[in-house]
């Protein structure tokens, strides 16, 4: 087994609420790893004033210096190779990823969305999940792929949808599980046991995943109701 630190790289736009899960989750020694860098295009994001008060390089990249987004983004990940991560993690990244960046790195972007991938893709999730009127909805990591939220889904979590929801507690709801499922995620890619390969196909200590894991709790997964086994 490799015994290098895994490095993660974060993306993020935002407060950096998932970022700081990951953060807290390292100190602890619950995720074997090290976060290398934080990157945002939003020079203001909150997540880089997490990131620079635990010690963790953050650059802003702004894409109006930039005439197009594939030139924004070949800057970008330029940046980011340059920490050399094993991983780049998108926790509330809000641009979209052009396809020369996401083929590049194949199996090495994962992103969480707050949705049970394959529904709701894309903004606006909570009030969509709302307007169908479903009973379950979640969140999800995948691996990115050129598609909008369509690379594989790896692990999800699932939150009841409640009699008299609005789309801002249901989105508090779903982000209070998004952490642990994010941190849980990262902890097995972190320990190597998560991976995929050209063919997109999910692999669990090297075996092919049929269905997304399932959050149990803070730490616990299973693959479904029907086969217990936890990971």
């Amino acid at each position: 087994m490799d015994s290098a630190p895994f490095r993660i790289a974060v993306l993020a736009s935002g407060t950096g609420s998932n970022l700081q899960a990951v953060i807290d989750a390292i100190a602890a020694g619950r995720v074997p790893a090290r976060l290398v860098g934080v990157f945002s295009d939003r020079p203001k994001a909150p997540a880089l004033d997490r990131a620079r008060d635990a010690g963790i390089p953050a650059l802003a990249v702004r894409p109006r210096d930039f005439a197009t987004r594939l030139a924004f983004d070949e800057h970008l990940f330029s940046q980011v190779d340059a920490v050399h991560p094993d991983l780049i993690v998108c926790a509330g990244y809000m641009r979209l990823v052009s396809e020369f960046a996401v083929t590049a790195r194949l199996g090495r972007i994962v992103n969480i969305h707050p949705s049970l991938l394959p529904a709701f893709k894309g903004l606006h999730t909570h009030q969509q999940a709302l307007d169908a009127g479903v009973e379950e909805h979640g969140a999800s990591v995948h691996f990115v792929s050129p598609e909008l939220d369509g690379g594989p889904v790896i692990a999800q979590a699932r939150v009841p949808v409640l009699r008299g929801d609005d789309a801002a507690g249901l989105a508090g709801r779903v982000l209070a599980r998004e952490h642990p499922l994010l941190v849980a995620t990262l902890r097995l890619l972190a320990q190597r046991r998560l991976s995929t390969g050209s063919d997109m196909q999910v692999r669990l200590d090297g075996q092919p995943l049929d269905q997304p894991l399932q959050l149990l709790d803070d730490d616990t997964f299973q693959i479904d109701p029907i086969n217990p086994s936890a990971y």
